[in-house]
């Protein structure tokens, strides 16, 4: 696989949640990997939108899903995605037992209706 811009395959993730909805007791729907340092954030979709801030905030470029089973990067500059990218250092994904939306515990019932 050849280098591309704003991905470094051995960046390890941040952890299992969003950083900045665990640091503030949120919730998130889908979660996002910057696939430049590892920062995990929530999707676009969230309330907060954490991913897209961190790429605008430190001009990383591109993130890749952090959910099981989907492997697909995202650009935020070309709002597009990339056709192919590299594997990334594991995990890959959050927890299977960890639900979306969450995490457990902190999903307010009307979660549906508060989605972007």
């Amino acid at each position: 696989m050849t280098a591309v811009a704003g991905i470094d395959p051995s960046a390890p993730p941040s952890g299992t949640g969003c950083l900045e909805c665990e640091a503030a007791q949120g919730w998130w729907f889908h979660l996002r990997r910057c696939a430049q340092c590892g920062h995990i954030g929530c999707c676009d979709s969230s309330p907060e939108q954490h991913a897209g801030a961190h790429a605008t905030a430190t001009g990383h470029p591109v993130v890749q899903s952090f959910e099981p089973g989907e492997t697909w990067f995202w650009d935020y500059v070309r709002e597009d995605y990339l056709d192919d990218g590299p594997d990334l250092a594991a995990p890959t994904s959050h927890p299977d037992e960890q639900p979306a939306p969450g995490p457990r515990g902190r999903v307010p019932p009307d979660w549906q209706r508060r989605l972007h």
